[in-house]
């Protein structure tokens, strides 16, 4: 079903969608869906479907979705039937949907005859070891400047915001070349090696962003 936008959800995220459920492959030591404890393995949900539609009548259509808010839905173990399965419905009616992964380049195996912001996170331009089993950043980085290329919509996020590399950071956002960069903290306590307030500051004036409120921790 739609869940309405909230708490630290993208202030231009109208609902989000979770139409797959379950363990995210990557692992990311800072997710926040670690709340809920041991996860069963990813399930495609077929009561979502029916939720959805109806939901679509009770708020209408022209909305802006993040469909797979709390798994990473293009990891390489998600069937791509599932994924078609969502893409049908997504067809179905005229909204926005963001599609967020850290696994971009699987964005480009499908067409989307809908329309699509496709979004990846970049916690820095360093590789922290240990800290998710997700594609590296370089990677991550060749895929978005692919799906610019290919005239697709884009946006990055960083967050939870680790320490950098000013001038590398700056030359990575500066070649995808996203529509715009959202910017945000890590929400939990997970003692991560975050960049010092005058850091952050510097790399504000040097970039186009949106904030997201878990960032005035970090600005204090």
């Amino acid at each position: 079903m739609l869940v309405k936008s909230k708490g630290n959800m993208y202030g231009f995220v109208d609902f989000t969608w979770n139409p797959i459920k379950g363990k995210c492959e990557y692992d990311c030591v800072y997710c926040f869906m670690k709340k809920w404890g041991n996860l069963k393995p990813p399930r495609l949900v077929e009561k979502e479907f029916k939720e959805f539609a109806s939901d679509m009548k009770k708020y209408g259509e022209n909305k802006f979705i993040f469909v797979g808010s709390s798994i990473d839905m293009f990891a390489k173990s998600i069937p791509s039937e599932w994924l078609q399965r969502v893409f049908r419905t997504c067809y179905e009616y005229n909204n926005t949907y963001l599609f967020q992964s850290k696994n971009p380049g699987r964005f480009l195996d499908f067409v989307y005859p809908f329309e699509v912001m496709f979004g990846t996170t970049l916690e820095s331009n360093r590789d922290y070891e240990g800290m998710s089993k997700a594609p590296k950043i370089d990677e991550r980085v060749r895929a978005m400047i692919n799906l610019r290329n290919d005239g697709k919509r884009t946006m990055v996020t960083i967050e939870p915001v680790l320490n950098f590399d000013m001038g590398e950071l700056v030359a990575m956002l500066n070649t995808m070349d996203p529509e715009w960069v959202n910017l945000g903290a890590d929400s939990g306590d997970n003692k991560l090696p975050e960049p010092s307030k005058e850091k952050l500051l510097e790399l504000m004036d040097l970039i186009q962003y949106r904030k997201k409120k878990n960032l005035q921790r970090l600005l204090k």
